[in-house]
């Protein structure tokens, strides 16, 4: 059993990691905001060597776009059943790293705080900023140093 797990909403899909992640973002950008639904997205990047999961998902690629967290490229990850988002993978960015959507995780306890706000040029004016870094742009800027 993995020290970190989580689902999607029905639960026929399940994952787990036991290394805690090497970087959390609150994502602001425009894809973030339309596969969330919500004025962000909050992941924890997770090594794939480190990522198990179990059940029947599918993915939709997300093509270049510096604009957004998308980067080089990257696909989200859903349950065939219900349609929740799970994870990212496949990102042209981060080779070998996994995105989990940390309101995925099983705990409310398991969350990550956020080490970083990213690409808050598109945040919402209503939505204030945390005590954390801030970054206007990309994730890779935001984990370089």
């Amino acid at each position: 059993m993995s020290t970190y797990q989580g689902h999607c909403a029905c639960g026929a899909v399940t994952y787990g990691f036991d290394d805690e992640p090497s970087f959390v973002a609150n994502c602001h950008c425009t894809d973030c905001k339309r596969a969330s639904g919500g004025e962000m997205a909050t992941f924890a990047l997770i090594s794939a060597s480190d990522f198990t999961v179990k059940g029947e998902t599918r993915s939709f690629h997300y093509p270049k776009n510096p604009e957004t967290c998308a980067g080089n490229g990257l696909d989200r990850v859903f349950c065939v059943v219900c349609g929740s988002r799970v994870y990212t993978d496949n990102l042209a960015d981060f080779p070998g790293g996994v995105f989990v959507q940390e309101g995925s995780l099983d705990g409310l306890d398991q969350w990550f705080p956020p080490q970083a706000e990213i690409f808050t040029w598109s945040r919402q004016p209503w939505m204030p900023a945390l005590p954390i870094p801030q970054y206007d742009h990309g994730v890779t800027a935001a984990t370089d140093g």
